[in-house]
């Protein structure tokens, strides 16, 4: 980050909300995008993903290359998330209105949410055990509720804490978290190398019944990975200025998914190691308990670094977008501090309530994935979006809800745009129809595929079907394509409608982008 007053900023409690992001303020780079979304992600819970195909029964071969195949293709497809945060200055709900109207654009904010919250409990939760299962290896600490409870209450405090900051104290955080994390991973290499077995097996190889399943499966489940970083990018991105390079951003975020291959094979390698001398555990799905089981003593201290590590992280990506969410919802009420405040102590309750009262622990690893899978389609028809609009929008005209106003580009049929709605809400539903996790959740068509869990490209891609014949059936007003005298050339042939009429929602009467003071924006009072 190009600011001489980092330091200094990084004790000051960040104030900005959703609203756009001045243009002095926006001194973030891709660089700091790359160690946001990687630190993000350079942890025991990826590790835990990249123990997936061990569990499936795959091979290390087989298991490295369907590992390698989902997060690229996962970092193909959310690379474009990262550029609405530069265009607009926000976060991506908030410019996911410009594709399901300004009201519509809660739907985004709440899939975030529910997201953060789900990630953020499944962060401490295994970070918390990691460091307790660690410690007792190390020093004798007995693993009971209490030293999981401090563990946990730890954690979530210290991320609350970074959270309430802001952005910038979490870039720091991620700055060390990034590079101190990948080392203490890259130093396994020397705890597993001599019992690590790169010819493992496994139990279903290429030709057998089942082989198939299991590899798409775990490909998918690495591919998830990237997916649920989709609706956080725009948290961190729309401090970049906007003058940016589009190529540099997109980059930076392949190249943080690709840099989880780290943990990811750190997981699979390890799992192979479990598996062969303490199977109980892989046949129990405990992969952190295994990993402790067989790791050599020196590397427990290791573990303990990389669960607090990692949970910093991991906790301060989900939770900070939580809060700049909440505080879009609800803009009169909440402000970014009061938000994240609110909905992190909300969490530290429901972590202690789902691990010791409930017993959700499970229940919420598969809620992440159902919200995934409704998240994916959100995603592709946003970049879908930004393609056809050829990277246009009004910033100002993003920001009508949180202003209590009426009107402008996005405002479409009173703040909704079922263009999007239409193709969202059944591709959501159909994914969810899709979904098969054995032993947590079949959905009515989940064994349509032989057992394959073929939620994600289905969701995909009747998300991108429907949404495009509705944009073409239907097409959207020209101005939201830009000013009039450019809205022929920018509207693709079959998406294209003239101005509207004097008295519409918005009436482009200049051949120029109008300012903020021309934008036909009324307050929601008068406009009743």
């Amino acid at each position: 980050m190009n600011n001489k007053n980092n330091e200094k900023s990084i004790r000051k409690i960040e104030t900005n909300g959703v609203e756009q992001i001045p243009d002095h303020e926006r001194t973030a780079g891709p660089k700091d995008l790359f160690r946001l979304i990687f630190g993000g992600a350079n942890t025991f819970a990826t590790a835990v993903l990249g123990s997936f195909p061990v569990l499936f029964g795959l091979s290390f071969q087989a298991g490295a290359w369907a590992i390698v195949l989902g997060v690229l293709v996962g970092a193909l497809i959310l690379a474009p998330m990262g550029l609405f945060g530069p265009i607009n200055g926000t976060n991506n709900a908030v410019s996911s209105g410009a594709h399901f109207g300004v009201h519509g654009r809660i739907v985004g904010s709440f899939l975030s949410l529910l997201t953060a919250i789900a990630f953020f409990s499944l962060s401490v939760w295994s970070s918390g055990d990691a460091l307790v299962g660690g410690a007792k290896r190390l020093v004798g600490l007995p693993e009971t509720d209490l030293s999981l409870g401090l563990a946990y209450g730890v954690f979530a405090i210290l991320v609350l804490t970074v959270c309430i900051y802001g952005f910038r104290f979490m870039l720091w955080v991620n700055r060390i978290a990034v590079w101190a994390a990948s080392l203490l991973f890259l130093l396994g290499i020397f705890a597993f190398a001599p019992a690590f077995d790169s010819h493992f097996a496994g139990t279903v190889a290429m030709g057998q019944t089942g082989f198939w399943a299991a590899f798409i499966g775990a490909a998918l489940v690495a591919m998830s990975n990237p997916i649920s970083f989709g609706a956080f990018l725009g948290d961190w991105s729309r401090y970049i200025p906007r003058e940016t390079p589009k190529v540099r951003i997109m980059l930076a975020v392949v190249l943080a998914q690709v840099a989880t291959l780290i943990p990811f094979l750190f997981g699979l390698a390890t799992a192979t190691i479990v598996a062969i001398k303490a199977p109980d555990y892989i046949a129990a799905n405990n992969y952190v308990g295994g990993l402790l089981a067989v790791a050599p003593s020196w590397f427990f201290l290791p573990v303990c670094l990389i669960a607090v590590i990692g949970g910093m992280s991991t906790g301060t990506t989900s939770l900070y977008g939580t809060g700049l969410d909440m505080s879009s919802v609800f803009p009169r009420l909440l402000s970014r501090v009061k938000a994240t405040l609110l909905i992190g102590v909300m969490s530290i309750a429901f972590i202690f309530i789902g691990r010791f009262a409930a017993n959700l622990v499970q229940s919420v690893s598969t809620f992440a994935v159902l919200i995934i899978t409704c998240t994916t389609p959100w995603m592709v028809m946003m970049i879908i979006g930004l393609i056809v609009r050829r990277g246009f929008y009004c910033p100002d005209d993003l920001q009508v809800f949180t202003r209590g106003e009426t009107g402008g580009r996005y405002w479409f049929s009173h703040g909704w745009n079922w263009r999007g709605l239409g193709a969202w809400i059944p591709s959501a539903l159909v994914g969810l129809c899709f979904v098969n996790l054995p032993g947590q959740f079949v959905g009515p068509l989940g064994n349509l595929a032989d057992g394959i869990d073929i939620s994600l490209p289905v969701t995909l891609g009747l998300a991108s079907v429907v949404y495009l014949t509705l944009l073409r059936v239907f097409p959207e007003p020209a101005e939201v394509y830009g000013p009039a005298f450019v809205a022929r050339e920018l509207a693709p042939a079959g998406l294209r409608s003239g101005p509207k009429k004097a008295g519409s929602s918005f009436a482009v009467e200049r051949e120029q982008a109008p300012s903020p003071q021309q934008a036909p924006l009324q307050q929601a009072s008068s406009s009743q």
